[in-house]
Parts: C-alpha cells; sequence; structure tokens
C-alpha cells in the first residue's frame, strides 16, 4: 500500500502529479527508486544530467561486461593450458633426448661410469654445489668427460671438453713443476 508521504516525496524529486506518483508507486509497490525509474523510461522526468541508466539498462550493460570479462577468463585459460601443454611437450622431448644420450666419465681409457644427460641435468639443477666442484676437481684426478649419444655425441662438444681436460692437465704439470724446483732448492 502506498502512503501519502511516499506520494509527496516522489512528487518532490520527480516533479509530477499527485495522479502520476501514485501511479507509478503503486507499480513499483512502494518503491520510490523504481518509481522514479519507471517515470524516467515513460519520458515522464528527465534523466539525470550527465548521463545515467535506467535499472535495467544498468542490468543489461552488467550483464555484456560480465559476458565479456568471462570470455577473456576463458580465453585467458585456453591460452594457459596451450602454454602449459607446450611445455610439458617440451619437458617431455628434453627428458627423451636426455634418456638416449649419455655422459661419460673416463679415467686412463676405461669407462668409469655412463650416467643419462637427464640424470647430470637434474643433478646440475638440485645440487651444483656438489657436481660442479666434484667434476672439476675430477679434472684434476685425471678424469676425462665425454657426451656420447645420437644428439649428444658431437665432436664439437667432446672437443671442448677435451680441452678442459688438457687445460687441467696442464695446470696440474705447472704446479708439480714449481713445487718440485722449490723442493730442491731448500
Amino acid at each position: 500500500m502506498v502512503t501519502l508521504d511516499q506520494v509527496e516525496k516522489l512528487r518532490q524529486r520527480a516533479n509530477v502529479s499527485y495522479d502520476e506518483a501514485k501511479i507509478a508507486l503503486e507499480e513499483a509497490d512502494g518503491d520510490i527508486l523504481e518509481a522514479i525509474i519507471s517515470l524516467e523510461k515513460k519520458n515522464r522526468i528527465k534523466p539525470p544530467v550527465g548521463g545515467g541508466y535506467y535499472n535495467s539498462q544498468m542490468y543489461k550493460d552488467k550483464k555484456e561486461d560480465s559476458g565479456k570479462r568471462h570470455n577473456r577468463r576463458h580465453e585467458n585459460e585456453r591460452h594457459f593450458k596451450e602454454t602449459i601443454h607446450g611445455l610439458a611437450a617440451w619437458i617431455k622431448k628434453m627428458v627423451g633426448k636426455g634418456n638416449r644420450n649419455h655422459f661419460e666419465v673416463v679415467k686412463n681409457g676405461e669407462n668409469i661410469i655412463s650416467i643419462p644427460v637427464t640424470i647430470l641435468a637434474i643433478a646440475l639443477i638440485f645440487a651444483f654445489w656438489v657436481t660442479l666442484p666434484l667434476a672439476v676437481v675430477g679434472l684434476f684426478f685425471g678424469f676425462r668427460y665425454t657426451f656420447n649419444g645420437p644428439d649428444l655425441g658431437k665432436d664439437s662438444i667432446n672437443k671442448a671438453m677435451g680441452t678442459a681436460a688438457n687445460a687441467a692437465e696442464n695446470l696440474k704439470k705447472e704446479f708439480k713443476g714449481e713445487s718440485d724446483e722449490e723442493n730442491s732448492n731448500s
């Protein structure tokens, strides 16, 4: 039921007749805001200066914005899934190559150990502070390292590994030569 006080408030705000205000309020079940929106839709009052929307228009705009956000989110999720699938495929490919190729430790022409490159990569990633120093120290004890396999058994890689082993051997000989001269002078 619409009260006289509600009709007066609507008349003051919307600048309409008593009958128009009463009818609009009855249609809106006594809701003044809904009554104002109803009067705006019927062009009985002017919308606010600077623009404004009816409640139904605002709802429609929100619904469209929500749909756009949903589509954007769906597209981002799809892009993320594609990226993850691509990354997983690349990792699978690299692990496959790592398992086909081996890192070999050789001393005096005898193969001491041969491990898949995947294991070497995991050791370098998670324990590089142990793995790398051991490899360098191994060079000074006469160990040589080579890669063997269809993807890494290339001469250029093994030549670089041989050069590092030769450099360590030369450094070791220089150090021994200097210490022998110091011992003979004493």
